[in-house]
């Protein structure tokens, strides 16, 4: 049966390969990215490689909250239902540290923005079947200060990515216990797979883009996965497994979902 499925970050990378795999099997494809052109020519792309014309994109750069407000009006005035959400956007490393509300562009974009736009389509993704959210953490897991998640504190780019993921990962679950309906899985699609993200923070990886996308897929549409929610997929070990043990400890997320709603009531 075909899905309805809305990937974020999708214009490249795991994303956009992701978007193909899916679309090849004739299902209804909405790509994301913050880049006009980059995003037309991924539609573009997604369409001949898959020979699906069902391709469609919403624009919106997450590290503007609003930006992800309007993205989310727009998704729930076009699209009845949805079925599956992937929550890939994800930054590194950026030009900018912080947005323009002073909070660090990780912490913004892996995971303030994707609490925004899964939280205000939840109406939507009611209306669809086997509903799915796939959340892409990471192996990079690290306590959530809540200094650097309000912006008043600044950490290592590579402390505040790994605090980023967390947060990303405590909220998944936190997501999974309030919306039973709702199956969310929290992802890391391996370590250091040969994607843009990594080439520009790392400039080497281990694995190609196919292994996370691989996962992304199954993840997304494959029956063997159906029912599952409130789990950690770690994609480096190719199994369900334990993440860090902040995910397990219902005060830390209870705080960091009042923290966190603080942050957007400000």
């Amino acid at each position: 049966m075909s899905k309805t499925i809305l990937i974020t970050g999708s214009t490249d990378g795991i994303g956009k390969l992701t978007a193909i795999k899916l679309a090849k099997e004739g299902h209804k494809i909405y790509v994301h990215g913050r880049n006009e052109v980059k995003l037309a020519k991924a539609v573009q792309e997604v369409k001949e490689e898959s020979n699906n014309d069902e391709i469609y994109s919403f624009i919106a750069d997450f590290s503007d909250l609003s930006a992800v407000q309007k993205m989310a009006r727009q998704v729930k005035d076009q699209v009845r239902a949805l079925d599956i959400l992937i929550n890939n956007a994800g930054v590194y490393n950026s030009p900018q540290l912080q947005n323009k509300d002073g909070i660090d562009m990780r912490m913004v974009v892996n995971y303030l923005a994707p609490y925004v736009l899964t939280n205000a389509l939840l109406p939507t993704l009611k209306k669809g079947t086997d509903i799915r959210v796939i959340n892409l953490s990471s192996a990079a897991q690290m306590s959530v200060s809540e200094e650097v998640l309000k912006g008043v504190q600044t950490a290592t780019e590579q402390q505040t990515y790994a605090q980023s993921k967390l947060a990303l990962l405590m909220w998944s679950f936190y997501l999974a216990e309030k919306e039973p309906d709702i199956q969310v899985i929290a992802v890391n699609p391996g370590s250091l797979l040969n994607t843009k993200m990594v080439k520009e923070a790392f400039g080497h990886h281990y694995s190609s883009v196919d292994k996370g996308a691989n996962i992304l897929y199954d993840l997304a549409v494959s029956y063997a996965y159906k029912g599952i929610t409130e789990q950690y997929f770690d994609n480096d070990r190719g199994a369900f497994g334990n993440a860090h043990q902040d995910a397990y400890d219902q005060h830390k997320i209870e705080r960091l979902i009042s923290v966190t709603n603080e942050i957007l009531n400000h």
